[in-house]
C-alpha cells in the first residue's frame, strides 16, 4: 500500500505544470498555444527565452529526482539495492508519465526528457551527468534541442548496456524504454530536422518575440 501511495504521489509531482505556471504567472500566456505548443523546457526557451526557460529545465529535472527518491520514506528499500533501484525506476516513471500527461494541465505536457535527467541522476548520477555533457555538447553546437535530447537519450541506452554492462534485467530494459521513448516523443522534430525546419532555441537571449 505505501508503494503505491509513494507512486501516486511521484505522479504528482511530475505533474507541476513548471512551463504552463511560470508563462501564465510571469507573462499571462499560456506557453502551449506559443511556439510548438508543447509545455516543456524547449518550448520555454524559444518563447520565453533563457532565462525562463533554464528555470523550467532546473524544476523539471528537480521533479523527476525528487520524485524517484521517495523510496527513502519506506525503510526497506534503504538496506536492499536490487528493490531499491527496481521501485526508483517505478517512482521515476510516474514522474515522467506525470509530466507528459499532467493532472494540473488538463493531461497536455511536455515530453518528459527533462524529468527523465531527474530520475536519472537518483538512480546512477555519473550516467546521467554524462548524458547531460552529451546534451549540452549537442545543445551548444546545434541549438537544436530536439537532437540534444535524443543524442542524450541514445547515450543514455549506450551507457547503461555497453560501457557499465549493467547487470539488473529492470535497468536495462529501463534504458532501452528511455531511448525509444525520447525518440518516439519527438517524432515530429525529426520531421522537421530532415527538412531542415527544425527551429533552433535562443541560449543567450532573455526573451524572444513571441
Amino acid at each position: 500500500m505505501n508503494e503505491i501511495l509513494l507512486t501516486i504521489l511521484a505522479y504528482l509531482i511530475g505533474s507541476i505544470p513548471t512551463s504552463v505556471w511560470v508563462s501564465k504567472s510571469m507573462f499571462g500566456l499560456d506557453i502551449r498555444d506559443y511556439g510548438s505548443g508543447n509545455a516543456g523546457a524547449t518550448n520555454t526557451f524559444r518563447v520565453l527565452g533563457s532565462k525562463w526557460g533554464s528555470f523550467v529545465m532546473i524544476v523539471d529535472v528537480a521533479k523527476g529526482a525528487i520524485a524517484t527518491s521517495l523510496y527513502i520514506l519506506i525503510p526497506f528499500y534503504l538496506t536492499n539495492e536490487l528493490a531499491r533501484t527496481n521501485f526508483m525506476i517505478i517512482l521515476g516513471l510516474a514522474a515522467v508519465v506525470g509530466h507528459i500527461f499532467p493532472i494540473w494541465a488538463n493531461f497536455k505536457g511536455g515530453k518528459g526528457v527533462a524529468t527523465l535527467l531527474g530520475m536519472a541522476l537518483a538512480i546512477q548520477p555519473i550516467v546521467a551527468l554524462l548524458c547531460l555533457l552529451v546534451f549540452a555538447i549537442t545543445l551548444l553546437s546545434t541549438r537544436f534541442v530536439s537532437l540534444s535530447s535524443m543524442l542524450a537519450g541514445i547515450a543514455f541506452m549506450v551507457l547503461i548496456l555497453f560501457i557499465f554492462n549493467e547487470k539488473e534485467t529492470m535497468y536495462r530494459m529501463f534504458a532501452i524504454i528511455v531511448a525509444l521513448m525520447v525518440i518516439v516523443t519527438h517524432q515530429k522534430n525529426i520531421g522537421r530536422l530532415l527538412k531542415g525546419t527544425e527551429n533552433k532555441v535562443p541560449i543567450f537571449k532573455n526573451r524572444d518575440k513571441r
